[in-house]
């Protein structure tokens, strides 16, 4: 069945209308654009006017997009920013009148499940003839984290999750919290007080999922996906060459370092940038690093495939025919 499924995020709004199937998703239309939603929500606790206003016009776009494929299926799902304002009945009012659906706001614990199919379900296949999952090369379980705008997701499982935690930290929060206003680039001290939040939300993670069992990180987002793309040299964008790169600890250290010691105009530069990303990297980056260098891993396997995936997996579960096996 062809579905369209909706991620609007802090930072980002993205589109996939996709074919789904026994066989996976095949992509009819993928589009992300960059609306920062969650401007400013981490301070005043409400969605801005200008915010609310540029997020409706990329959605007005999206439902055009969606007539146009044909999509049987919607679903909209909006996470931390729109969680944390207390505002959000003016997103859920326009969404609906652009959309015709109820847009969700989803809870941390429902994102993290998202994530964690639209991340795993191309790594994790079972085989027809032995009914023994193949794992693509990776070893379970996994830990797939998910750095957003707002908040980051930890994910822990193998063939389905076996615990999760959302935490508040993302790349526009601490930008907007600590680096902002930190210089350009911020300085020693405005990179110490974020990372300093960072790890302390790393410290609930681990009280709360067993990260030491984990056997492969998978990492998921723009900020994750900017940083391989760095660490590949990669002269534009590329998510096929992106798509399950393995990235090692120290390639992510090292980019995440040379992030936040650059101006926003050097970073403006550099190839796979996308331009509504440069202000927020940084923190994005170091996020990375930190996880990476707490829990002890050497490498971490990019994934393309996210939260926008497993929403479209979940409109094919929700809608399958009986004797169909989605």
């Amino acid at each position: 069945m062809r579905v369209a499924a909706i991620d609007c995020g802090t930072n980002s709004v993205r589109l996939l209308v996709a074919d789904v199937g026994e066989g996976g998703l095949s992509d009819v239309e993928r589009r992300m654009e960059i609306v920062r939603l969650g401007q400013d929500v981490d301070r005043t606790g409400r969605l801005a006017p200008e915010a609310l206003e540029r997020t409706f016009t990329a959605m007005r776009g999206y439902a055009g997009l969606i007539d146009a494929h044909g999509a049987a299926a919607v679903r909209v799902v909006a996470t931390s920013a729109t969680r944390d304002a207390a505002n959000r009945q003016e997103f859920v009012d326009g969404v609906r009148e652009i959309f015709g659906v109820e847009p969700e706001v989803i809870t941390g614990a429902e994102e993290a499940e998202l994530s964690f199919t639209g991340a795993t379900r191309d790594l994790v296949r079972f085989s027809p003839e032995t009914g023994m999952p193949s794992t693509g090369g990776t070893r379970p379980p996994y830990l797939v984290v998910d750095i957003g705008g707002g908040s980051t997701e930890f994910v822990l499982g193998s063939t389905h999750v076996e615990a999760a935690l959302s935490v508040d930290i993302g790349c526009v929060r601490l930008t907007e919290r600590h680096l902002r206003d930190g210089g350009d680039p911020p300085s020693a001290e405005a990179v110490a007080a974020a990372t300093a939040d960072i790890d302390d939300a790393l410290d609930r993670v681990a009280a709360e999922v067993p990260v030491e069992r984990a056997m492969t990180l998978v990492g998921l987002a723009g900020s994750v996906t900017t940083v391989a793309g760095m660490a590949l040299e990669l002269p534009e964008y590329d998510p096929e060459k992106i798509h399950h790169s393995r990235i090692t600890a120290g390639q992510v250290h090292d980019i995440a370092e040379r992030l936040l010691g650059m101006t926003v105009e050097r970073r403006a530069g550099i190839p796979v940038m996308h331009p509504g990303r440069v202000d927020v990297i940084g923190a994005g980056a170091l996020i990375l690093d930190r996880l990476v260098r707490r829990y002890g891993f050497a490498e971490v396997v990019t994934s393309e495939r996210d939260i926008l995936d497993g929403i479209a997996w979940s409109i094919a579960k929700h809608n399958k025919p009986d004797n169909s096996r989605v």
